[in-house]
C-alpha cells in the first residue's frame, strides 16, 4: 500500500472516531431508543390482554374464530364478552403493577449479565488469538470496546469496521495488518451465522419460527422472506470474501480496479486500489496459518455469539415463566438480521419496535414486554455507548504519539 493512501485511509478513520464521540452523535440513538419505548409503554399499557382463569370465573369466552389454537384477541370475533367464560380482561397497567421476580430471578439478572460478559470475553480472546499475542489483553479490551462502541454509534447497516481498522493500526501492527484482522473477524462472524442459525432454526421447526402473525406484528413486511434474503447476503459475501483472500487476492484487485476506470467514478479508483492492497495483506497474513489457530479463533467466536443471544433469555426468564426458551433464541438470530438493514445508529428505535413484534406470543403482552425490551437493550447496546465514553479518552492519551 503507498504511504499516501494508508495515510488517507488512517485519516478518514480518526475523522470518523471523532464524529462518533460528538455529543450528539451519543444522544441521538438514545434518545431515539427512548422515545420508541416511551411510546410503546404508552401503547401496551393502555391495550386490553386476557388472560385464562378458571372455568365458569372468567369476563369474556375465547371462540377461536381462525382455528389457530391460539388467543389472537385482536382477531374479530375471537374473543366475546361473556360471564363465566374462560378468560379475563387485563389491562397493560395491571401486569406491570402485578410484576416481580421470580423465584430465581435476581439469579438469572446475574446470568444475563455474565452472558454479556462472557460475550465480550470471547471477543477479547478471539483479538488475541488472530493477532498471535501481539497485543495485549488491555490492548485487546481496549480495542473491543472501541469497535462495539463504533458499532453502536454508526447505523446498524454501516457498522464500524473501518473504525476498527484504525484502533488496530493505531497500536503499531500497520494498516494492512489491521486490515487483515478485521476481515477475518468478519469472517469468523458470518461462518457462526451461517452454520449455527440452520441448526437451530430446524430445532424449532420453521412453522413455529415464521408465524403468519410475526408478519403482522412486523407491520406487514414478509419476515420470513426478508430473512433469508440477509442469509443469502451473508453466504454471498462470505464465499466473496473467503475465495478473494485465500486464492485471487490479486486478481479480484485488478478486477475493482479496472471497473473503476471509467471517468464519473474515477476519483474512487484510489480508495478502491487501497482496498486491494489490504485484501493482499489480509492474504498473506492469514494464508498458512495452522488448524489449531483457526480451531481458537472459531471457538471464541462461537463462545462470543453463542452468549450474545442468552442475555435475553435470562432477562426474560426473571419475571416470566419461559416455555419456548430454543423459540426465542432463535427468534433472535432472524431479528438480528432483520435489524442490519436499519439507517438507525445501532438500529435505535427500530430494535425496540421489532422487539415487541418479534415476542409479542412469547412473552406477556402489555407494558411488562416493553420493560424488557429495555432491560435488553440497556446490556446489549446503551452499555456500549458508556464504555465507549469511558474508554477512548484514556486509549487517546495512551496512543498519542
Amino acid at each position: 500500500m503507498k504511504v499516501e493512501e494508508a495515510q488517507a485511509i488512517e485519516q478518514e478513520g480518526a475523522q470518523e472516531l471523532r464524529r462518533s464521540v460528538r455529543w450528539w452523535r451519543l444522544l441521538l440513538p438514545m434518545g431515539i431508543g427512548l422515545l420508541a419505548v416511551g411510546w410503546l409503554f404508552w401503547q401496551e399499557a393502555g391495550r386490553a390482554h386476557f388472560e385464562p382463569v378458571a372455568a365458569g370465573t372468567g369476563t369474556h369466552q375465547w371462540v377461536d374464530t381462525n382455528g389457530n389454537s391460539t388467543v389472537d384477541a385482536d382477531a374479530p370475533g375471537e374473543v366475546v364478552a361473556r360471564a363465566g367464560g374462560d378468560l379475563r380482561a387485563v389491562s397493560g397497567w395491571d401486569r406491570l403493577r402485578a410484576m416481580h421476580l421470580a423465584r430465581y430471578g435476581l439469579l438469572l439478572l446475574l446470568g444475563a449479565a455474565l452472558a454479556n460478559v462472557l460475550r465480550d470475553l470471547g471477543y477479547v480472546l478471539r483479538l488475541r488469538v488472530l493477532s498471535g499475542g501481539t497485543f495485549t489483553w488491555r490492548q485487546c479490551f481496549e480495542v473491543t470496546m472501541l469497535w462495539e462502541f463504533s458499532n453502536a454509534a454508526a447505523p446498524a447497516f454501516i457498522g464500524g469496521t473501518s473504525i476498527a481498522i484504525y484502533v488496530m493500526s493505531r497500536e503499531g501492527i500497520g494498516l494492512g495488518r489491521s486490515a487483515a484482522l478485521a476481515l477475518a473477524t468478519v469472517m469468523l462472524d458470518e461462518l457462526f451465522f451461517l452454520l449455527f442459525a440452520p441448526l437451530v432454526f430446524f430445532g424449532v421447526g420453521m412453522e413455529r419460527l415464521f408465524p403468519p402473525e410475526l408478519d403482522a406484528a412486523m407491520w406487514g413486511l414478509p419476515v420470513q422472506a426478508l430473512f433469508w434474503l440477509g442469509y443469502a447476503v451473508i453466504a454471498v459475501m462470505k464465499l466473496g470474501i473467503f475465495y478473494s483472500v485465500f486464492f485471487k487476492p490479486r486478481a479480484i484487485k485488478l478486477l475493482l480496479v479496472n471497473l473503476f476506470k471509467h471517468r464519473w467514478i474515477r476519483r474512487f479508483r484510489p480508495r478502491i486500489a487501497a482496498a486491494g492492497d489490504d485484501l493482499i495483506a489480509a492474504s498473506t497474513e492469514l494464508k498458512g496459518r495452522p488448524a489449531g489457530f483457526w480451531l481458537k479463533a472459531i471457538g471464541a467466536t462461537w463462545c462470543s455469539w453463542g452468549a450474545r443471544f442468552l442475555v435475553l433469555n435470562c432477562i426474560a426468564a426473571a419475571f416470566y415463566p419461559v416455555n419456548g426458551h430454543l423459540l426465542m433464541y432463535a427468534r433472535q438470530l432472524v431479528l438480528w438480521i432483520i435489524l442490519l438493514i436499519s439507517p438507525t445508529p445501532g438500529a435505535s428505535g427500530a430494535a425496540e419496535f421489532a422487539f415487541v413484534g418479534f415476542m409479542r406470543d412469547l412473552l406477556p403482552a402489555g407494558a411488562l414486554l416493553v420493560v424488557i425490551a429495555l432491560l435488553w437493550r440497556l446490556l446489549t447496546y446503551y452499555i456500549y455507548l458508556l464504555a465507549g465514553v469511558l474508554v477512548l479518552p484514556r486509549w487517546i492519551r495512551r496512543t498519542r504519539g
